[in-house]
């Protein structure tokens, strides 16, 4: 197992019904998401532009989200659960110097 894969497995539980979880993200510090069956990381680099933020998702072709966040902005990545279960989401936003990783199900 690489650390990626250690950070993902070990970071995050966030899928707790109804309830928001947030996390404040440190630069190239990895952050576990977790999207139901998809599951994946994020991490930001401070760059003169913005916050360059990459959330990778492990699928059969793993996905890899880019944005470069200056303050106020966010990006925000969904996917639907199982029969019955509220789809979730994860939004990493840029709150002046901080970046905030926070997942909630999805309520539409």
């Amino acid at each position: 197992m690489n650390i990626s894969t250690i950070a993902l497995a070990a970071a995050l539980g966030l899928s707790l019904a109804g309830i928001a979880h947030a996390n404040d993200l440190g630069p190239v510090e990895n952050q576990a998401i977790d999207l139901g069956t998809v599951t994946g990381d994020a991490f930001y680099t401070v760059q003169p532009d913005g916050y360059h933020v990459t959330a990778t998702l492990g699928t059969v072709v793993p996905l890899r989200f880019q944005a470069v966040l200056a303050s106020g902005q966010a990006l925000s990545v969904s996917t639907p659960r199982a029969l019955g279960e509220q789809p979730v989401s994860v939004s990493i936003r840029r709150e002046e110097n901080r970046i905030i990783v926070t997942q909630t199900p999805v309520t539409n």
